[in-house]
């Protein structure tokens, strides 16, 4: 299952390298995902927004029960 999930997460980190920032697996445990978020996307203010909005809901369109909290 990790393999699949960074898999996904290799996906979504063009555009997150295209603005200064990146994501990193840090664990996967009860449909629980927890990633950090790195480079610009670490201090951002719009962090929460990219966690949800943007990788939530696109790992949630491969594995529909994974939450994502950031670490």
């Amino acid at each position: 299952m990790k393999e699949k999930i960074e898999s996904v997460l290799n996906e979504i980190r063009p555009s997150l390298q295209a603005d200064g920032g990146d994501v990193e697996f840090v664990e996967f445990n009860n449909n629980l995902l927890k990633v950090r978020l790195t480079g610009a996307c670490k201090g951002c203010p719009m962090s929460q927004m990219t966690l949800k909005q943007g990788i939530e809901r696109y790992i949630q369109k491969q594995f529909p029960n994974v939450t994502v909290e950031s670490v």
